[in-house]
């Protein structure tokens, strides 16, 4: 039996993978490539090119990332609705996670988690926008849990909620996770991540306290922050989150903060520079027990931050 992922945390620091979007865009994808020609739907390939995603999760399982995310970021019910396949919402999720199961069977060295990713809906409900905001609670709560249902079936060891930007849409997922989970039987550890700008706060203005405050007592197991910024800006929140010694923490930043190059977001951060500064969560911050990297991320800075966990190595 694979120890439960919440026990090995407690032991030992866990390394997420990287970026999947900029490795799928290494494959050159085309129009074509995608279910009905629909270009940019990145979780379809599972139906279409479902060896570029093994390939990703291998590249970084060899890079030494205990845990890997499921190609599933965009496939709650809403998400897909737009590419015409919300119908297919447990079955798409289903097939994801499985996907990413059986490239982690492949590493027999040490345990290997598979994390299922729900990413945000793209409406913002705590808003008065009036095309982002418009839309009810149930709606948020039921295309999550129809997510977690597949992503649970399909055999992952964790939910992760990430890059939320508002705070009520997280408040909604972990409901929905929760739900799925008592439907399937099967209760799985649930992380929820939100996305802070470089002053610590969210989208629509909450912050870090605030964000912590409200969903800390959900029955989450770890609160984590990612994307948006690079690690350095991170700091005062990660600090402020380790002062409170309750809750497990993930910290999964960009490589830097983007810079814009021709109308192209482009990540500068190099493997060495983002491993020194994330060293110092896991030597400083008693409560960092994940570390991983997202946006501009690729199997170099895993390497870098593997190397940098079994230096420092500490329960």
């Amino acid at each position: 039996m694979k120890q439960n992922i919440l026990d090995a945390m407690s032991q030992r620091i866990l390394l997420f993978d990287g970026a999947m979007g900029t490795e799928i865009q290494k494959f050159n994808p085309e129009p074509k490539d995608f279910p009905d020609g629909k270009d940019g739907f990145n979780d379809g390939l599972i139906l279409t090119h479902p060896e570029w995603i093994r390939q990703i999760h291998r590249e970084y399982l060899k890079a030494g990332a205990d845990c890997i995310e499921t190609n599933s970021f965009g496939s709650n019910k809403l998400k897909l609705d737009e590419y015409g396949f919300g119908e297919k919402t447990v079955e798409m999720n289903q097939k994801i996670a499985a996907l990413a199961s059986e490239v982690s069977s492949e590493f027999s060295d040490k345990p290997r988690y598979v994390i299922g990713s729900m990413g945000p809906t793209g409406f913002l409900p705590s808003s008065n926008d009036p095309d982002l905001g418009q839309i009810s609670l149930s709606e948020i709560k039921d295309a999550y849990a129809l997510q977690a249902e597949g992503l649970i079936l399909g055999g992952v060891d964790a939910l992760l909620i990430e890059t939320s930007q508002d705070i009520l849409e997280v408040k909604m997922a972990i409901e929905g996770a929760q739900e799925a989970m008592k439907k399937t039987g099967k209760k799985v550890p649930l992380i929820a991540n939100v996305t802070l700008d470089q002053y610590g706060k969210m989208l629509l203005g909450t912050n870090v306290q605030a964000a912590y405050t409200t969903i800390s007592d959900m029955g989450i197991d770890v609160f984590g922050l990612n994307c948006s910024t690079g690690p350095i800006e991170m700091t005062s929140s990660v600090r402020w989150l380790d002062e409170q010694d309750d809750l497990k923490l993930l910290v999964v930043p960009n490589a830097g903060m983007p810079e814009n190059e021709g109308g192209r977001a482009v990540y500068k951060m190099t493997p060495e520079k983002m491993a020194d500064a994330l060293k110092d969560f896991i030597t400083k911050y008693k409560q960092v027990r994940i570390i991983g990297g997202c946006c501009g991320t690729n199997p170099a800075h895993i390497a870098a931050l593997r190397k940098v966990i079994d230096e420092t190595y500490r329960k």
